[in-house]
């Protein structure tokens, strides 16, 4: 009864003994799962600065929109104002736009054939008193229905920092005919640029 007691102790012992060495074993096999060695580069530094689009109009009197009306306008007449467009922003633009409100209306704006007619000139320097231009003038806008949306050419505006010097004139047509007598129209000139076309770099 001794012997066999013994035998089992012994027997008892050869198996924790085993189960110690697959424990050992175990965990030295999972630090080999998870231990990994590691490197990084220095940072890359990246800067971005979104641009202005700036579009600026003054006239005598200040404002950033061109009003212009007058009185007793009869066929043939015309009227002429000057102002400067300023691309005051650090942003080329790709085209600049002009759009034409009406905020009293008539006969005189709809009429697109008989009615009243829009252009634009530009000089290279400052229009005089007189709206004439010292240097030789170049067309901006031709003559258009005062209604119609345009986009304008020959604008050195475009680029950032450049000004242009316009003069913007309104005229009733030469064959307005009874029904434009007496009517009344204000016209507002808003000029809107548009950026161009973002690039890879």
């Amino acid at each position: 009864m001794t012997a066999t007691t013994t035998t089992r102790a012994r027997t008892a012992r050869k198996v924790l003994g085993s189960l110690g060495v697959i424990g050992a074993a175990a965990a030295v096999a999972g630090m080999g799962t998870f231990g990994t060695f590691t490197d990084s580069t220095a940072p890359l530094n990246a800067s971005v600065t979104s641009g202005t689009l700036v579009l600026d109009l003054t006239q005598p009197g200040g404002g950033t929109t061109l009003s212009v009306s007058a009185d007793k306008f009869v066929p043939g007449d015309s009227i002429a104002r000057p102002f400067e467009l300023v691309n005051a922003g650090n942003l080329d633009m790709a085209s600049i736009g002009l759009q034409v409100a009406a905020p009293v209306s008539s006969v005189l704006d709809t009429d697109k054939t008989n009615g009243l007619k829009l252009a634009i000139d530009s000089c290279p320097v400052a229009w005089s008193a007189t709206n004439t231009c010292s240097g030789s003038t170049s067309v901006v806008l031709a003559p258009v229905a005062a209604r119609d949306a345009a986009t304008l050419t020959n604008l050195s505006s475009l680029a950032a920092g450049r000004t242009d010097h316009l003069r913007v004139t309104l005229s009733l047509a030469a064959a307005a005919g009874n029904d434009l007598q007496g009517r009344s129209s204000t016209l507002t000139l808003t000029f809107t640029g548009t950026q161009q076309t973002g690039t890879s770099r």
